[in-house]
Parts: structure tokens; sequence; C-alpha cells
């Protein structure tokens, strides 16, 4: 995160002693949504009002990543991904307190008067009327409205977005990826839906069965995806076609947590250690178990020939702000 080190805050400790306070919100904005997109908008708006610096505040794992561990909901965005789309769209500085036994037993109150008063000096907070916080997850809406009475901040609830007379959410959103609805998830985002990330080395096993692979690594237990798909994929603003495998490789079965392995078509350059965005367009296949390489080899050869048809007939799109 270095990128945005003046902009990205981790941990109480590293906000800044003169800090003149803030307008700020607080979530997981798993995905950012249409419905994540209205509440920044509101912040924003606000801050501007205010002439004061916008504060998104997320925590690092998530806080269902930390009671559920592997049973955890799969993430939609990593953390940088997340940070760096914060910052596209305006806002000015994004505070991440790690998730831990520490944060977990601190009491609402306490919460309240360290992380918000003390650290942040908040004078304006947008959040869910729903919003639970603090040890037990004491701490409401109600109480943050009583606390701002007293400490000079105001609380107000956020926006609530829908599609179709349903409210947007990252659950759905999960719902949608995992019926490969790719129209609906691009319907819910604002944008077609991407997993984004650096190329790393494999096995070289697609190089050697003359299907060269880029990895990209999804460092978790589940993703909200799982099969083979058809994809776009950006890299430094051109775009290529290609297949997608996104799971652990049963007939390798050398894997336990997935990751992204993309054969982009006609393609033959280093991208090892480049930044690749994949964009999902329609689902071919599940994975399954083959019983040889070769017949594995050889459904990877009409996956290709699906997306090459697929692409044949659908208008090409041009990368837009990446």
């Amino acid at each position: 995160m270095t990128k945005y080190k003046n902009k990205f805050i981790r941990g109480l400790h590293n906000l800044k002693p003169g800090q003149i306070g803030c307008v700020a919100t607080i979530g997981s904005f798993d995905g950012i949504h249409l419905g994540h997109r209205a509440i920044l908008k509101q912040l924003m708006d606000k801050a501007k009002d205010l002439k004061l610096p916008s504060v998104v505040m997320i925590f690092e794992p998530q806080p269902q990543e930390f009671f559920s561990g592997e049973q955890a909901p799969a993430r939609l965005m990593r953390l940088r991904e997340k940070v760096e789309e914060f910052i596209r769209v305006g806002i000015d500085k994004v505070f991440c307190l790690q998730f831990n036994r520490s944060l977990r037993g601190l009491s609402a109150t306490d919460f309240i008067e360290q992380v918000l008063v003390s650290g942040l000096k908040i004078q304006y907070l947008v959040v869910g009327d729903d919003f639970r916080f603090g040890h037990d997850r004491s701490g409401n809406f109600q109480l943050l409205q009583s606390f701002g009475k007293n400490n000079n901040f105001e609380v107000i609830d956020t926006c609530t977005m829908e599609y179709k007379g349903e409210r947007i959410s990252s659950t759905r959103i999960r719902s949608a990826l995992e019926a490969s609805k790719f129209n609906l998830a691009e319907k819910l985002l604002g944008a077609p839906y991407r997993i984004t990330g650096c190329v790393v080395y494999g096995q070289r096993l697609g190089r050697k069965i003359g299907v060269p692979t880029a990895n990209v690594q999804l460092q978790r237990f589940s993703a909200p995806l799982n099969g083979v798909f058809i994809v776009q994929v950006y890299i430094h603003k051109r775009c290529f076609q290609g297949v997608a495998n996104v799971g652990i490789r049963p007939t390798i079965g050398d894997l336990i947590k997935p990751i992204l392995e993309v054969h982009l078509i006609d393609f033959n350059e280093d991208i090892y250690g480049q930044r690749i965005h994949v964009e999902f367009k329609s689902k071919i296949r599940d994975e399954k178990i083959f019983p040889s390489l070769n017949l594995m080899v050889k459904e990877i050869h009409r996956d290709i020939h699906h997306a090459k048809q697929y692409f044949s007939v659908q208008p090409k799109k041009i990368l837009k702000n990446d």
C-alpha cells in the first residue's frame, strides 16, 4: 500500500495527533456496490459542506472472517482493490483497524471514545441504523446518537438502494455470481465483476501441456465463484480474450485454497509479476476430475473454442477507468 501511504492509515497509532476532525462511515464495503456508492456520495457531499476530510473506516480481517474463519462468506474484493476504489471515487482517507481479540473485547463505549472521538475526532458519522459494534455487539445506532449529542458529533442513517424491489447487498451479489448471473451482478455493482491480482509462478503445468496460464493467488479458503469461465483480461489498458479456471484443480489435486488460472487466447508474453484484471463474462462448466491429463487437455481446448465462438458474436468492449 506504499502507493497510498498518505491516504491509507492502518491502526490508531498512525493517526496524526493534530487531526482536525472528519466526516466518516464504517463498514466492510465488500464489493463496493451501488448501495455503497450512494453512501460514499452522501459522505463526500457532507465532507464538502463541512470542509472536512472524508474517511472510510474498515476492518482487516473483516469481522465475519474473524468469527467464522474458513466458513466466512467469500470476499468479493481484496483489501488493495477496495482501497484503490475508495480513492478513485474521491474519498480522502481510508482508515483500517485490525480486527483482533483486543478490538473484539473493546466495549461499545470505549470504541466510541478511543476510536471515534479521541482517534478520528469525528464530527459527522454516516452508518446504517442496524450497525452493531463493541464487545458482544452491545453498541448500536441509538448509542452512537446519544454519544454524539454529548460529544458534538452528528450521527445519521445511510441511504438504502434497491434493484427490482430488493435491497442491493454483498450477499445478493455473491448469490448472483454463484448462479453465474453476471449481468445481474453488474447491475448491482455498477460495473462488471472482476478479480484483480499479480501473476505468480506456478508449476508451469499449463505450459507443459500447451495451454500456458497466468496464475493469481486468491489467498482465501473460498472464492465467490467456481468453475471455468469466458473472461476478458486487462493488462496495462490492453484487452485480451481468455478462459479462466477458479478452483482447486481436482484432477491434479495439489491445492487446498482456490486459485485463479487464466489462459489468454493467442497470447505469448511474459507477464509474471504484472497486475491483471480478469472480468467474468459467462460460465462454460463446473470444475471436474478427469481420469487423465490427456482428456483434461482435450476439454480445455473445447473450452477455448467455446470462448472464441462467444467473442466472435460479442461487441468489443473498451476498458474504462482502469
